[in-house]
């Protein structure tokens, strides 16, 4: 066995599974199944390379690597988007806003009287 078959599953199973665990950590609401698919992918290759199956081994280990690096970077952008909206403030109902408007002028006139009168 050379050291490259070696050095390959060394080098790309490690990055794959660190690069699939940031993305799958980072939250469970998103669907992350496609992201543990290629993930699964990887490991998969990485045992053929282990088992002899050094070009078939390769071949799925490099597939499934970029399959969960692509999942893995929507999943994140999802996740992105959900953060985003969870960050907005709540939209007002109209309702909300007229009568959130009236009580700032009714307090005003109020506050406007009450100095007229007081000095």
């Amino acid at each position: 066995m050379s050291n490259r078959p070696r050095f390959i599953s060394v080098a790309i199973v490690p990055a794959a599974l660190a690069a699939s665990l940031l993305a799958v950590s980072s939250a469970p609401a998103a669907d992350d199944s496609k992201v543990k698919a290629g993930t699964q992918q990887v490991e998969t290759g990485a045992k053929k390379i282990g088992q002899g199956e050094v070009g078939k081994g390769v071949e799925q280990t490099a597939k499934g690597v970029g399959k969960t690096v692509e999942e893995g970077a929507k999943f994140t952008g999802e996740k992105f988007k959900e953060a985003g909206k969870a960050a907005e403030p709540p939209a007002k109902s109209s309702w909300q806003s007229v009568k959130d408007g009236a009580s700032s002028f009714g307090h005003s006139v109020k506050s406007f009287f009450v100095t007229l009168f007081t000095n």
